[in-house]
Formats: structure tokens, C-alpha cells, sequence
């Protein structure tokens, strides 16, 4: 082999190399940084891992909010008709959270099967629900849609 091409050889391995350990470093600190969605009925079937940061969703069980009187944590249950997930967060929750409503709550999975939610996030407006929720609960059979847009969620 001649040095031209040698020299030629060894710029292509090393651009190579380092286009594979720049995916491979991306693709590291991507995975770190994932939060899979998991149901309430997921997570009551033991699919969520245990201490690992998840999002999960469904609706605030009616009557289910009890906020303590001393501090800002506040826990409440909450279900896609088929399981329901206690979720405990400290903080001041959204203005548009309240029982009935569709929410997304982002924490770790404890050893009780409690959600420890570090972030709580509600909708924000009359339409919307996020996406992971309202595929959850039309997968239920939970969420019917009548005229007007609305939504109306099964008892």
C-alpha cells in the first residue's frame, strides 16, 4: 500500500471512530434523561420501575386530594378506571389541578407502589388532555366524547 493511500486509510478510521463514540456518548445521556409513561394499572401491575423517574397520568379520583395542614404536601389517588395510584407531592400544585381533571405527574416509583412526584402538571384548557392520558383512557373505555367537543368521563 502506498503512503497516500495509508494516510488516506487511517483519516477515514479515525473520522469513523470519532462519529461513533459522538453517537455513542449522545445516545448515553439520552437514555439517562428518558421518562416512559406508565398507567395507573401499569404501575399497579409491578411494570414501572422501582425508583427510576416515570411520568404517569389517568384522572384525579373524586374526593381522593388530602392536603396536610402543617406543610405544602398534598396526596391524592389517581385512576384509569381499572387501577388507581396513590401520588404524594410536595409543592404548590398547578391552578387548573382539581379532582375529575386529567393530569401527568413526573417522580419515582417507591417500595408502597406510591408515586413520589416531584412535578405535577394539569391541562390547560378545556380540550386538552395529554396524549399519553387520553390513550389510556380511550384504551380503558374511561373517556367518552359527546357533542360540543367536550369531554365527558365515565363514573
Amino acid at each position: 500500500m502506498n503512503p497516500v493511500r495509508k494516510k488516506r486509510l487511517y483519516i477515514v478510521l479515525a473520522i469513523l471512530a470519532g462519529v461513533g463514540i459522538a453517537v455513542a456518548l449522545a445516545l448515553s445521556a439520552l437514555q439517562e434523561n428518558i421518562n416512559l409513561f406508565y398507567t395507573p394499572t401499569q404501575i399497579a401491575a409491578g411494570e414501572a420501575p422501582e425508583g427510576t423517574r416515570i411520568r404517569a397520568g389517568g384522572l384525579v379520583e373524586a374526593g381522593s386530594v388530602k392536603r396536610s395542614a402543617d406543610s405544602l404536601t398534598v396526596s391524592f389517588r389517581v385512576t384509569d378506571n381499572n387501577e388507581t395510584v396513590t401520588i404524594e407531592y410536595q409543592g404548590i400544585l398547578p391552578d387548573l389541578f382539581r379532582e375529575g381533571q386529567g393530569i401527568v405527574a413526573l417522580g419515582r416509583v417507591n417500595a408502597n407502589g406510591v408515586l413520589a412526584a416531584d412535578e405535577v402538571l394539569a391541562k390547560h384548557d378545556e380540550n386538552y388532555m395529554p396524549p399519553e392520558v387520553s390513550q389510556a383512557l380511550e384504551k380503558s373505555g374511561m373517556m367518552k366524547h359527546y357533542e360540543g367537543g367536550e369531554q365527558e368521563y365515565a363514573k
